[in-house]
């Protein structure tokens, strides 16, 4: 089965990224994939980071805006992103496989309130599409965003700001609608939480609408800087992003052009992390090294050394890791997508560490997984309480959501012994070719694809 409207340059169809999400699917879920870490082997080596998926998604959506063509280079090879080009497909746009990273991007004859209701379902990042439509065409209509489940993820800044620039907003039977008879139109917005979605969201809607848009309270965060930037090089008028103030001024239309993604901060950290845990030596190459202050902070406070170059670092584990206490906070603070995977490595540290997560209030159902290898680590409120020093015992675990998924990994890797993963595609929604770069820093780690027996006897 061909993946129709996906070419190569020389115009082939070019299924390959798509197929390796949807295999399983096609096959009616009777095999399932895992991953087998046989632990206990520092991590040494270098390895280069991808383009960032919170940077891509709203990208990839974005050039709806554009009625023309778009060079995306950059492009992480992750499930989230095939998704999102299917998304695009179904809606009317063309897209062309350049090689494995960069991808060209015609939605001049992309239509709204089309798009696939279960694809949009899988992703938290396809709300962004809603922006894209709204500015677009003065309306939208999308299916209620998905993504991974660790507790309420409200959409109301979004809706506030989509109301703000004279959208008409219904939430009813599973689908957001946004309709004006005038199209967006500027205005001023505060932000009642400093949210990265709506920012991002609000600020695509802006970006061709008539007249002069600020946002009060924005997102700091370097995709939301990222997204300013693709923008601006399609021809828009944005000012101030990375700062809590933002002011847009409207356009009548963008053009095409060709944009490198920023590199994946949280993959970075997580492979940061990972080399402290096993007790490395790495160097991570392709980042913005200012992007992960807050991550090297706190590793330095482990006692890891870190050596910054111009876009690497170089990550050494210095003995075992000290107890140290976190909070999670809006960038640049320590992020909250690392959280998961700083519990793996304090599991290892010596003492109590504390996680205070201040962004969601329930992003603790990797605790269960870590408890399975022997962690000694409990949830009080919104504060993880880790009493680290006990080995840790090899176990199945399962990956709970994309970071939880890592937190296990890494533990899986530090771990003595042979560990299974199971629901491995929750890691591949944002980590690119994550088994082979643990490989090749000497990691002893497989995917493996398995019968799945319960789905056997349904097929049967």
């Amino acid at each position: 089965m061909v993946e129709p409207s996906v070419v190569t340059k020389n115009g082939h169809y070019a299924s390959e990224m798509l197929s390796q999400f949807r295999l399983l699917e096609r096959l009616g879920n009777i095999y399932m994939e895992k991953i087998i870490v046989n632990g206990g082997n520092p991590l040494c080596g270098r390895v280069e980071i991808s383009g960032s998926k919170n940077a891509a998604l709203p990208i990839i959506y974005a050039s709806v805006l554009v009625r023309g063509k778009c060079i995306l280079e950059n492009i992480p090879a992750i499930s989230d992103i095939a998704d999102s080009f299917e998304i695009l497909r179904g809606i009317g746009a063309k897209i062309r496989l350049l090689d494995r990273t960069t991808y060209e991007v015609d939605c001049t004859n992309v239509g709204p309130g089309k798009s696939n209701y279960d694809l949009v379902r899988k992703i938290r990042g396809s709300y962004y599409l809603l922006g894209a439509e709204f500015g677009r065409f003065g309306r939208a209509k999308v299916g209620l965003p998905g993504g991974c489940n660790f507790g309420v993820r409200p959409i109301d800044q979004h809706i506030k700001g989509f109301e703000a620039l004279g959208g008409k907003v219904n939430t009813e039977g599973g689908y957001v609608e946004i309709e004006s008879q005038r199209g967006a139109e500027g205005n001023n917005i505060f932000f009642d939480v400093e949210s990265v979605g709506a920012t991002i969201n609000v600020m695509i809607a802006a970006a061709t609408a008539e007249g002069t848009t600020i946002l009060d309270n924005a997102a700091k965060e370097p995709h939301v800087v990222d997204c300013a930037n693709f923008l601006n090089t399609c021809g828009a008028k944005i000012s101030g992003a990375g700062s809590d103030v933002i002011k847009i001024r409207g356009v009548k239309e963008l053009h095409g052009c060709t944009y490198a993604i920023i590199p994946d901060m949280i993959e970075a950290g997580s492979f940061m992390v990972a080399a402290a845990a096993t007790g490395g030596s790495v160097r991570i190459d392709n980042i913005i090294p200012k992007h992960l202050e807050s991550i090297t902070a706190k590793l330095e406070e482990t006692g890891a050394e870190i050596e910054e170059f111009d876009d690497a670092v170089h990550v050494t584990a210095n003995g075992k890791p000290r107890r140290t206490s976190v909070k999670t906070l809006p960038y640049p603070g320590f992020p909250t997508d690392m959280h998961p995977q700083m519990s793996a490595l304090l599991c290892m540290a010596d003492g109590v560490s504390y996680i205070n997560e201040s962004i969601f209030e329930n992003r603790f159902r990797y605790v269960e997984e870590l408890r399975r290898m022997g962690a000694r680590i409990k949830v009080d409120g919104r504060i993880v309480v880790i009493e680290g020093g006990n080995p840790l015992t090899p176990a199945p675990v399962i990956a709970t959501d994309l970071r939880g998924g890592m937190a296990v990994m890494i533990a899986a890797l530090a771990t003595e012994g042979k560990t299974e993963i199971s629901d491995i595609h929750l890691i591949e929604r944002g980590y690119d070719e994550v088994c082979a770069k643990f490989r090749a820093l000497g990691a002893d780690i497989e995917k493996i694809t398995c019968p799945d027996p319960v789905e056997i006897k349904k097929a049967n």
